[in-house]
């Protein structure tokens, strides 16, 4: 990486973020959200025959937030499921170049709302996501998981298309 705290591709991620907005006849939608700094990321899934046709995002938070919530979308469009559940916040950190360390709960947060958006397509067709949702709370990298939910699993806080602070 550069001088600069974020590499060119968080940079042009954050700046021209891919796959904003709602899909209306989501297959699963993802709420998850850190407490501690404020971020909330909501993601929408649209499986057919198992593979993901197509991925969008909302996030209110930091530029890093918004990156990771694009870079996560990007790579989980024309996979499997199976494909899907292997992208781990790692994986969205080093597709973005790396991020800084103080960051890497945002890399976090998009493995945890697509693993969410996976848990609610599972619900929805009537299968078990137990043991692919514990799994998001072993996500590699220093910092914890953390997530909270207002009423029925909404996100505390709005979401907002392109918010940074």
């Amino acid at each position: 990486m550069s001088e600069q705290p974020y590499s060119d591709t968080v940079i042009d991620h954050f700046s021209h973020p891919r796959n904003v907005g709602e899909i209306p006849d989501a297959s699963g939608i993802g709420n998850v959200g850190n407490p501690i700094c404020g971020d909330v990321m909501r993601m929408y899934i649209k499986v057919e025959n198992n593979i993901i046709v197509d991925a969008k995002f909302k996030t209110f938070g930091c530029g890093a937030a918004i990156a990771t919530s694009s870079m996560a979308t990007e790579m989980v469009k024309g996979k499997s499921i199976d494909e899907a559940l292997a992208i781990s916040n790692k994986a969205v950190a080093q597709a973005l170049g790396g991020l800084p360390a103080v960051k890497l709960h945002c890399s976090v947060l998009a493995e945890q709302a697509l693993r969410a958006a996976l848990a609610d397509y599972y619900r929805k067709i009537g299968k078990d996501p137990s043991g692919f949702l514990s799994q998001a709370d072993k996500s590699e990298g220093e910092i914890p998981p953390a997530h909270e939910h207002g009423p029925a699993g909404e996100p505390k806080g709005d979401i907002h298309e392109h918010d940074a602070r």
